[in-house]
């Protein structure tokens, strides 16, 4: 009897599960993996952004650092977080416009940049406030091209 009412337990856990995880919206855990990353850059771009426009002294050591993580998320295989259909009408959890995916929008060729701009911004960050502020604008505009032409505003 022991054995029925474990193996019962057991099976309505797997179909409960079973039930939950249909529940979930399409490409859920894509999407907050890559939300969590833009979330991590973001907290990074903030402390050399707040350094650039003098909200916080300048320190080259914490200027470093944020740029090292940034560079460092730059460089991240990103693949499996952008499935095509995973936008914002397949799933309203994200503001990823259906746009990413078209040709014209170049996804690779903008996310090309941002690395080439974070890796850019990683040489520059310790060398000194005014090294850092140079380095600032092309990657904030790195951020800007993609971010304008595939996420739908807030």
């Amino acid at each position: 009897m022991k054995k029925l009412f474990a193996g019962l337990t057991l099976a309505a856990m797997v179909m409960g599960g079973a039930g939950l995880a249909q529940d979930k919206p399409p490409f859920a855990m894509e999407i907050k993996a890559r939300q969590g990353i833009m979330a991590y850059r973001a907290l990074n771009l903030g402390r050399l952004g707040a350094m650039a426009k003098g909200e916080a002294e300048y320190n080259a050591e914490a200027a470093q650092a944020a740029a090292d993580a940034l560079a460092a998320s730059a460089q991240l295989d990103e693949s499996l977080l952008w499935p095509e259909g995973s936008d914002h009408s397949a799933n309203p959890a994200t503001t990823a416009d259906a746009k990413l995916w078209d040709i014209e929008t170049d996804y690779d060729g903008k996310h090309t940049e941002f690395v080439n701009a974070a890796l850019a911004m990683q040489q520059a960050a310790g060398q000194g406030l005014d090294q850092l502020k140079a380095a600032m604008g092309p990657l904030g505009a790195s951020c800007g091209s993609c971010h304008k032409a595939t996420r739908i505003p807030n």
